[in-house]
Formats: structure tokens, sequence, C-alpha cells
């Protein structure tokens, strides 16, 4: 059986690829592990300079596995999710997103965490928490009001509909949106281009780009996991995930 998170590592890149297309990379808890392992040891890990994460150019991810979800009670300071969310967040390299297709809840929220995006042209970015009677995640309630205005974050995380490429490259969501057949050879161009500049100045450029918000980031995980399970504990959330799931 395939993994289903692929790395691959060349010349200072590290390449993570969500490998469930099956499942349109819906996120499990095994999907998550992995990705927080290859952070923690790429964080460490010298030769690596920068970090590509991507999906297919069909599909980058559709959220998390609602099927997995259900049998969850809370969202603890060990649980998986949280490890993953608090580890990208806090990761000193450069992150790139490649996304095609589908990018829905934390396919969206965790771009938000990323120094680079690129979309293809048939990327859907979603965020559908209230939706399924849930609360926004992985401090896109703190991050996506400053990225494009209180009134469009309210729009995007209210009425969950979603967007295509073009109108996130408008909002400032993306740097560029390409053809999807060019989407990961340009997203691993530009891996390689950053990962042959100099280590040190890039992290450390990095690092003062995210500073004044980074300990307010980290608060804010974790105040909306509070509030996310609550939610996923309640009778809305149980019924819509459950509708979802055709139970």
């Amino acid at each position: 059986m395939a993994p289903t998170i692929l790395v691959e590592q060349q010349d200072g890149l590290l390449t993570l690829t969500l490998n469930r297309p099956h499942k349109r990379n819906a996120l499990n808890t095994e999907m998550y592990q992995a990705l927080t392992t290859a952070l923690r040891g790429a964080a460490e890990e010298q030769s690596v300079h920068a970090l590509l994460i991507q999906g297919q150019q069909a599909c980058f991810t559709a959220g998390n596995d609602l099927a997995d979800f259900m049998g969850k009670q809370s969202l603890t300071a060990d649980d998986p999710i949280l490890q993953f969310l608090h580890t990208l967040a806090d990761f000193p390299k450069p992150v790139i997103a490649a996304v095609g297709g589908a990018a829905v809840g934390i396919g969206t929220t965790l771009l938000l965490h990323c120094d680079l995006v690129y979309l293809a042209d048939n990327a859907r970015l979603q965020l559908p928490f209230v939706e399924l009677g849930l609360v926004p995640e992985f401090a896109s309630s703190l991050l996506l009001p400053r990225a494009v205005g209180h009134l469009k974050a309210s729009e995007l995380l209210l009425l969950a509909e979603a967007i295509d490429a073009g109108e996130a490259l408008r909002l400032g969501l993306a740097n560029r949106v390409l053809a999807a057949d060019e989407l990961l050879p340009f997203a691993r161009t530009q891996g390689l281009t950053l990962a042959a500049k100099p280590p040190k100045a890039l992290q450390r450029s990095k690092a003062l780009l995210k500073q004044e918000l980074k300990q307010a980031v980290h608060f804010v995980i974790d105040t909306e996991a509070r509030a996310f399970s609550l939610a996923l504990q309640g009778e809305e959330a149980q019924a819509r995930i459950a509708r979802k799931l055709g139970r």
C-alpha cells in the first residue's frame, strides 16, 4: 500500500506530497502524524533549505477526513492535528504550497502559513466550517481578516462559498495562477531557486516577516481548537457531518 505522504529531497528542497487521491487527499490521523514527523525532521536537517507542500494537479486536499473526525471527542494538545498545526506555524524555513483542484478547510487555512502560494487555474478554495456546524481553525480567524479584510473574511468563513483561483489571486491569497499542467513543475523550480539561496539569510528573513504575529498565532490556534472541540461535540456538527457522510 502506497504511503499517504510522499517525501522527496532534492538539492535542498524537501517536497511533501499528499498521496491519498482516492479520498481526494482528505487528511486523516496517519497523514497528520507523517506530516508532523517530516516537518520536525526537516526543521533540524541542515541540508533542507526550503519546503514544498503539494497534492496532485487535480486535487490538493478535500480537508479533514470527516469519518476520521467523527471518532474524536476533543482536540487536546497531543492530538496529531494540533501537533501539525503548531509545527507548521513554527517551521523556520520557507514553505511553498502548490494547489490544484480542491483546497477545502485546512487545505485553505494552511496556505495562510505558507510563504509562497501557487495555484492551478482549476483550484477552488473553500472554508466550510460553519456549514458543518464547526468554527474556524489554524488561526484563520486571526490571519484571514489580516490578509483580505474583515468583510471578505466574514464572507468566506460565514457563507462558506468557494472561490476560484482568480479570486484568490485578487484577494492576495496566492502569488500566481498557472495552467494545471504547469503548476507542479513551476512550484518545484521556485522551490529549488529558494533552496539555492543562503539558508541562514532565508531563515532570518522569514523569522522577521513572521515575528509580529508569532505568539498570537499559537494562542489563537489553541483558542480555536477549544471552540472547535465544543462545536464538534454539539448536535449541529454531529448532524451535519453524519449527513455529509450519508449516515
